[in-house]
């Protein structure tokens, strides 16, 4: 063994975790070695940013302070204040996100944070005059704010460097320099938007102060955000998980091998959450209740916690879920690479695996046969840009709602980035691979038709109430040969292998269809569409496939209109079913549970901390899923630009909920069109690739 059992599994003299760890053992020299590479595979993947942009980066900052510092005074002067409180008037910066963690790469946006005192108002103040301000600078670029997300923010670029600044607003008149924001009461009297805000840099914080060797836990989770991204499991608005939840769940890690190196903290990532029994929640520290009366995540109180799905716990007050987004598809999805990733660092003890094996991308366009395809257009960036934040962040619904309308015997797999159309840069495409549920029956042969499920989505998608002429959304069923070339790299679609002959088929070995490039579901599917009525704005073909396809069914959404919404019925269990049976996993009323949030588990029971030498059960719709789906088709309010709020670049930005389920409207669509039939005839037992869980 090199190196000692040196670390004891606590900080400061406090426990780190709601457990002991579950070893203390030191690196092998093994572990040195594979650590050694995977740091060099890192940083030749270009994962680090230079000396010089990291300099440039704290100059930015400081001149971001400098800024406000000026704003604040200039508010306090305009509010009347006598000239000392105005010389005293101050405001600060905070970090937080994947800079402050310290796994930012190059070019990565700065998430920030400016405090300011009680009488610099958010609405008139923040997105008034500092938007002002900033609009003069020379060296501001690209503002802009969004004042009515969920956690209000104001993004520009500063020197070249990408900012998103958030703002809290205290009860204090005066903010000291020496502002310690992690303490609870930093929180009194504060309204909803300031805690939300306050929380992104709360959580950072926590998690630093919760691991027990901070440059371990920067590499180990440097690594996982890269596997993430390679694997399309990184996205919190698809539904996967953003920056902050790998954060937590790699923290997690290393509190339970306190003195390994990131080689090791990798492979037990993996070993880990293969294993662990979801909805059990991963907590870094015990539930507080606190004083103030914040809602925090607690299933025994709050009816919609027990059915989420993947839980993991923010450590700072409040507590809350950080994963709310996961849903049923991307839960399982989630879980297949977790065992392929097992897998991998299982081969490589052998000196059968390697890293590059690990961080091999997703061959998603070749792990299915059928696809969504959903393409959206606008006229100008602006609204292009508007129009794109607003529908992917209601793809997820999309997925829900088919999981519920064809209760689970299809499943979704959203693609979680979007594909610009070179030759048009206001029209680009999002993806949902499709495959039925695995174990069908040849005889259950079943025939799906979504139209509604489609239009359902579309009318959602249509209450959007930024909506200009112009902004177009077309859903429409492909084939994989039908895939547009635009996604590919460089616009050229893969040459497909040839197919082998019969004889060779005969004689070849017998592998899975989950080693088959051509694996995935087998169906049949028939598109019946007609045209909608008049022209309207849409994609050009840019290839032979799509002339072919001749899917031009784009529609210019006339000026919104509320519709009515009796007698909309979501499907909810039925009479005499025990719910919970209905929920699978979904509910957290467990024994074990009640330990867990209190924060009681014992050592003994520390491999069984949520995990279980079992697989997962079967994962099936909650009760807390349709019910979110009923808020979001049952309800009315206003929505304003809220597009981009729900970036991926928000989702280090907190770790509460970044979007507020929206309510249902829909534009007036023509009475003549018809919906496409989408049908599904399962003539094979085909299992998708390995690649496609």
């Amino acid at each position: 063994m090199m190196g000692t059992q040196g670390f004891n599994g606590q900080k400061n003299g406090q426990r780190l975790g709601i457990t002991e760890p579950i070893s203390l053992g030191g690196p092998t020299e093994y572990d040195v070695i594979k650590t050694k590479e995977l740091e060099e595979f890192l940083a030749e993947a270009g994962l680090y940013e230079s000396h010089e942009e990291a300099i440039r980066r704290e100059e930015v900052l400081g001149r971001l302070d400098q800024i406000v510092k000026i704003w604040v005074k200039k508010v306090s002067r305009a509010r009347g204040l006598n000239e000392q409180l105005v010389q005293e008037a101050n405001a600060k910066i905070f970090t937080f996100g994947s800079y402050r963690l310290g796994v930012h790469g190059p070019g990565a946006d700065i998430d920030t944070l400016c405090v300011g005192p009680r009488h610099a108002d958010r609405d008139e103040d923040f997105f008034g005059e500092l938007k002002r301000m900033l609009l003069e600078m020379p060296d501001v670029t690209e503002l802009h704010p969004v004042p009515d997300a969920h956690v209000p923010v104001m993004r520009f670029k500063l020197n070249g460097v990408s900012i998103d600044l958030l703002y809290a607003r205290l009860s204090l008149w005066v903010i000291p320099d020496d502002l310690d924001i992690s303490q609870d009461s930093i929180l009194q009297n504060a309204d909803d938007k300031t805690v939300r805000s306050l929380n992104g840099c709360r959580v950072t914080d926590q998690i630093l102060s919760l691991v027990p060797n901070i440059q371990n836990f920067r590499t180990t989770l440097r690594c996982m955000r890269f596997w993430a991204k390679r694997r399309g499991v990184y996205s919190n608005v698809a539904g996967f998980l953003g920056g902050i939840n790998w954060a937590l769940l790699v923290a997690r890690i290393c509190q339970l091998y306190p003195n390994a190196l990131p080689n090791m903290l990798v492979s037990r990532f993996f070993r880990v959450y293969t294993q662990w029994r979801w909805p059990n929640p991963v907590m870094l520290c015990a539930i507080v209740e606190g004083s103030l009366g914040l809602q925090i995540w607690d299933p025994r109180k709050n009816p919609k916690d027990k059915y989420h799905l993947m839980p993991i716990i923010t450590p700072a007050y409040p507590s809350m879920n950080s994963s709310y987004n996961v849903s049923s598809s991307t839960l399982r999805i989630m879980t297949e690479e977790f065992k392929r990733g097992h897998n991998v660092c299982e081969a490589m003890v052998l000196n059968n695996g390697s890293w590059l094996e690990l961080f091999e991308p997703y061959r998603f366009f070749e792990a299915y046969k059928n696809y969504l395809q959903i393409d959206i257009v606008a006229v100008c960036e602006e609204d292009m840009m508007n129009w794109k934040g607003w529908v992917e962040s209601r793809i997820r619904y999309l997925v829900l709602k088919i999981e519920r309308d064809t209760f689970k015997l299809l499943l979704c797999h959203p693609h979680p980035g979007d594909f610009p159309d070179k030759s048009n840069p206001f029209h680009c495409s999002y993806f949902l691979g499709l495959q039925r549920k695995e174990g069908v029956s040849v005889n259950d042969a079943k025939k799906f038709d979504i139209r509604s499920t489609v239009d359902e989505f579309k009318g959602n998608v249509g209450s959007y109430t930024a909506w200009k002429p112009g902004m177009g959304i077309s859903v429409t069923h492909i084939k994989r040969r039908d895939i547009p070339a635009f996604v590919f790299p460089g616009g050229v679609r893969p040459a497909r292998p040839a197919r082998a002959s019969v004889e060779e088929r005969r004689n070849a070995p017998d592998t899975s269809a989950a080693s088959s490039p051509d694996a995935g579901t087998s169906v049949d599917v028939n598109v019946v569409d007609r045209p909608v009525p008049g022209p309207g704005p849409g994609p050009g073909p840019d290839d032979d496939d799509t002339r072919k396809r001749q899917r031009e069914d784009y529609q210019e959404l006339p000026a919104p209109k509320r519709l009515s919404t009796d007698g909309f019925n979501v499907g909810l269990p039925t009479e005499g079913t025990n719910v919970n049976d209905q929920a699978g996993t979904s509910g957290v009323k467990t024994e074990n549970n009640e330990d867990i949030i209190s924060g009681q588990l014992v050592s003994g029971e520390t491999e069984k901390l949520a995990t279980d030498s079992g697989q997962c059960e079967s994962f099936q719709s909650s009760r807390q899923q349709l019910e979110e789906l009923e808020e979001l088709d049952m309800e009315f309010s206003t929505i304003k630009q809220v597009a981009t709020s729900v970036n991926e670049s928000l989702e280090e930005l907190e770790a509460t909920e970044l979007v507020v389920p929206l309510p249902r409207a829909a534009h007036a669509t023509a009475a003549a069109q018809r919906k496409p039939v989408i049908r599904f005839n399962f003539t094979s037992l085909a299992k998708a690739t390995g690649n496609s869980s």
